[in-house]
């Protein structure tokens, strides 16, 4: 009894394990050592990814020979296409490969897009010599050219999509959430992340931004690359150290198994004032029973034991047949799904106006003043302030707002806002970015130059600094809150699918965007207009696209209260470790 108690006092309790399948010591393993290794990894890549991404409208209309609309079209799909993946990644890091193998994976994937659209910028796509910029614009290409290049971004969406949701659930893995002071940095680890997120794209918007601007595309390319390849090299330097978790049965088959048992007991006679439900008395070391709730009663019959259950125990042996009957936690698995649901969903219309910094803002930005005397400011790195705003707000939050709101918590004393708050806060936030970017654009507006027919403005360029910052100011509060909030709240299987929904908002967002635009452009133009968002923003009004954009958030954010509210936090039990140590001690 005592050799078992010592084993839980060096072992991590949550149930990880190292590279070898032994449950993982704890001072040998994970803590701030690995998640230092990987909050680098995930700087770097980002840095990669955005060396791509945050040109690539500019890149699209230079090089690709595509007008505004079409270009913000086309980096809307791509970027959503990278957060579908992120799906797709996370299917295959919960049910088979666990996260550190998907992650590499998926890595090298992305080191291998980068490579090529570096090869084929410089050998194919660049005709004639030094066209790119703005001034000078590439020739048309060919189809063949043209499959090459769509096949190498999407290549780099599917390698940074499948790596993305899983690197954050690994990084949050490496950190025991059963040790108060694991559990502590647990939490602390996600604003960490979305920081060193920010903080990889800082150098892609300003120095790698000016270069491509310049026309330099494939030094740009080949930097993301190169960087790409030193966050893989690095990322492999921590196997040793890294703590695991096992990926059991597929979470989809637990999720259908209770769809297919309730419905097979749909007809059954039911009291649920007075239910007997079956609990597993099966459980894997770090699990914890989820304990029954009220919501969504009809999965409940999942769960309960009839005459048929029993016979078909008997015939099989010792077990129950898992498509007719689960156990309460499993029940409770699937309505955690569900109740998540409508608070995701409304983070998606956040997540448009959230797309608009890599599109329609560095249209804008192009159409005002971007000279300091003989220095040219690329529209693309407006985005650095906004990169600025997330790393002074979550400094902000997390030693200053987070104390005060503990302090002034009657209710709930020492504890400061919690993650729906937070989200609802990134929301009102949103709200006052597109107003600001409204004004912005009717004053420039005001300050066109006749005549001009690439739609300028004498107003500075540094008039969209208020509107970046409100973006930045409410990524924190959202976009972190709501990595904290879904993997708190996910099943223990489905950690990864809770990161990667929260990619998939940022995914369907811009797929909305695209939409939006598209509806807006074919009703606003006339023979007379040519729509809101033309090739020539001195013709349009892009000002209205933003104030649509604040009205439709506003009545989000009405929703958002009502699922807010209606929300129910998960309740759980101790975790078996947790009570087989309670047990020894006794």
């Amino acid at each position: 009894m005592d050799q078992k108690v010592r084993q839980f006092e060096v072992c991590t309790q949550d149930g990880s394990v190292d590279r070898h399948g032994n449950p993982a010591i704890r001072a040998n393993t994970g803590k701030w050592l690995t998640a230092i290794l990987i909050l680098v990894n995930q700087g770097l890549a980002t840095l990669a990814f955005f060396g791509v991404g945050v040109n690539l409208v500019l890149f699209l209309t230079r090089v690709m020979g595509q007008d505004n609309a079409e270009a913000a079209n086309n980096v809307s799909k791509w970027t959503g296409t990278v957060y579908i993946f992120s799906l797709l990644g996370a299917f295959l890091s919960d049910s088979y490969w666990g996260r550190y193998k998907t992650c590499a994976i998926f890595q090298a994937s992305f080191v291998a897009g980068l490579v090529m659209l570096s090869l084929s910028t410089g050998a194919l796509l660049l005709e004639p010599s030094g066209c790119g910029v703005e001034d000078s614009p590439c020739k048309p290409h060919s189809t063949v050219k043209t499959v090459i290049f769509y096949l190498s971004v999407y290549l780099i969406a599917l390698g940074y999509g499948g790596y993305q949701p899983n690197i954050a659930t690994f990084g949050a893995d490496q950190f025991d959430a059963e040790d108060s002071v694991e559990g502590y940095a647990k939490v602390a680890f996600f604003s960490y992340f979305y920081l060193a997120l920010n903080l990889g794209s800082l150098l892609s918007n300003t120095v790698l931004g000016y270069f491509e601007d310049q026309g330099e595309w494939p030094l740009g390319f080949w930097a993301s690359a190169g960087s790409a390849f030193a966050g893989l090299v690095l990322f492999l330097t921590g196997t040793p150290k890294y703590r695991h978790f096992t990926p059991r049965e597929s979470p989809w088959s637990r999720f259908c198994q209770v769809l297919v048992a309730a419905t097979r007991k749909a007809k059954i006679g039911v009291n649920y004032e007075d239910l007997n439900l079956y609990d597993s008395e099966t459980q894997r070391t770090g699990d914890k029973k989820i304990l029954h709730t009220k919501g969504f009663r009809f999965l409940d019959r999942a769960a309960i034991v009839t005459p048929d259950d029993e016979a078909e125990k008997v015939e099989s042996g010792s077990k129950y047949d898992p498509w007719r009957l689960c156990s309460v936690t499993q029940v409770e698995e699937v309505k955690c799904v569900l109740r998540l649901l409508p608070i995701w969903l409304c983070t998606i219309l956040y997540s448009v106006v959230f797309t608009q910094m890599a599109s329609l803002f560095v249209v804008q930005g192009a159409a005002m003043k971007t000279n300091i005397k003989n220095f040219r400011i690329p529209a693309s790195s407006m985005s650095s302030f906004d990169i600025l705003s997330v790393a002074f707000f979550i400094f902000a939050y997390r030693r200053f707002l987070d104390p005060l709101f503990a302090r002034l918590n009657k209710t709930e004393p020492n504890k400061g806002l919690t993650e729906l708050q937070r989200m609802g806060i990134g929301l009102v936030i949103a709200i006052m970015a597109m107003i600001s970017a409204g004004i912005v654009e009717i004053y420039r507006l005001k300050n066109k130059e006749q005549g001009s027919s690439s739609g300028s403005s004498s107003l500075s360029i540094f008039w969209q600094v208020p509107q970046y910052m409100l973006i930045g100011a409410s990524e924190v509060f959202m976009y972190v809150g709501q990595l904290e909030f879904f993997n708190s709240q996910a099943p223990t299987g489905l950690k990864s699918f809770a990161s990667a929904l929260c990619m998939a908002s940022i995914s369907l967002g811009n797929y909305v965007s695209s939409l939006l635009v598209s509806i807006v452009m074919k009703i606003s133009t006339t023979d007379k207009f040519p729509g809101w968002i033309p090739e020539n923003l001195n013709k349009g009004h892009l000002e209205r696209f933003y104030f649509l954009l604040a009205g439709l958030t506003a009545a989000d954010f009405v929703v958002y209260l009502i699922c807010a509210k209606w929300y129910k936090y998960i309740k759980s039990e101790a975790s078996f470790s947790e009570s087989m140590t309670e047990d020894e001690e006794v």
